[in-house]
């Protein structure tokens, strides 16, 4: 590409050997079991409608690309799969995963600081996470979208998963800004990665509720130590990831409560039997801290955004987060 974009990640994938993961290798909807008899299940309709749409917008993207009418004008090579004729990929050399042009990124949304500061295009902070740079991004991310998204709607609703995965694309987007400058940056990624660290904040504050939940937590941190290790390869945002991640990890412990067990049939005991209080003490304790957390956090990243301070000149170290340099490749400045 003429610039460097930066893809959110290849999806959020689980270790092949783990008796708990599906054939593809991602995490499973079986991986820990609930208890309580009681629970509800919802049916999961926003995660497919969000997989659609995102398909939807990647294929008005290449329409509106239009490779063999501007490659000749504009790059060098040919277009790739030129039998789709204006839905033909760039050349492999200019986007190496099957996607449009990085000015047609930019034309439908893609988060760029300049933009966002300087030309009051804050919608970028969402728009972007409705955007992949290319069909193998986009095939990963989908993929990971429904192997975690739906369970999570079917347990909590369309309405507590929505929030989840917006306010996590949202925090994903606000980090990548105050760290990376001079990039591009697109996908769902950090939107992705809050719904993983929603499963493990879930899994803690509903603890007692849950069978295999050592087994269950052990897997849930290595999938995610995995995901943020890939992270620091060269042209992956994973800055988008830690602020999706750590977004959603929050949102779990407001959202994503479980009442104890037997709470919903008190009703059937004795008076004075049963459960006294719908929460325990320490779900009420990590609901504060985070709603706190959540507030203070997102005020200080915007205010900080809006102001253009540069996140790297308060934390000299955190460029290593997102890319670490070897005797096989060097950081590009720009992912700085």
């Amino acid at each position: 590409m003429s610039r460097e974009d930066i893809e959110r990640g290849g999806g959020v994938k689980s270790s092949g050997s783990n008796n708990n993961s599906n054939r593809n290798g991602y995490l499973s909807t079986s991986t820990y079991v609930i208890e309580d008899a009681e629970a509800h299940y919802w049916t999961s309709w926003l995660v497919p409608m969000f997989v659609v749409a995102n398909i939807v917008v990647f294929v008005v993207m290449m329409y509106i690309n239009n490779c063999p009418k501007h490659l000749h004008t504009r790059f060098e090579g040919k277009c790739v799969a030129r039998f789709l004729g204006r839905f033909s990929f760039e050349p492999l050399k200019d986007n190496p995963l099957f996607g449009p042009s990085s000015a047609t990124l930019q034309r439908f949304g893609a988060l760029e600081w300049t933009k966002v500061v300087h030309e009051h295009q804050g919608w970028r902070l969402i728009s972007c996470f409705w955007l992949h740079a290319g069909i193998i991004h986009l095939l990963a991310n989908m993929l990971s979208l429904v192997f975690i998204g739906i369970r999570l709607e079917q347990q909590f609703g369309f309405v507590r998963v929505g929030i989840v995965y917006l306010l996590s694309g949202f925090g994903g987007s606000v980090l990548s800004s105050l760290f990376i400058r001079n990039n591009i940056s697109v996908g769902a990624s950090g939107a992705l990665f809050g719904l993983l660290g929603a499963m493990l904040s879930e899994l803690i504050t509903n603890w007692s509720i849950y069978t295999n939940k050592a087994a269950a937590l052990f897997t849930l941190l290595v999938i995610t130590a995995i995901n943020l290790a890939i992270g620091i390869l060269p042209h992956v945002d994973n800055f988008a990831h830690i602020g999706g991640f750590l977004s959603g990890f929050l949102l779990g412990f407001v959202l994503l409560l479980r009442s104890q067990y037997g709470w919903q049939g008190r009703r059937n005991l004795p008076s004075g039997g049963g459960v006294k209080s719908k929460l325990k003490a320490y779900q009420y304790a990590l609901w504060l801290v985070s709603v706190v957390l959540l507030i203070v956090g997102f005020t200080v990243a915007l205010v900080m955004l809006f102001k253009g301070e540069n996140g790297n000149d308060h934390c000299h170290w955190c460029h290593y987060l997102s890319c670490v340099p070897t005797s096989r490749w060097k950081c590009n400045e720009n992912n700085l």
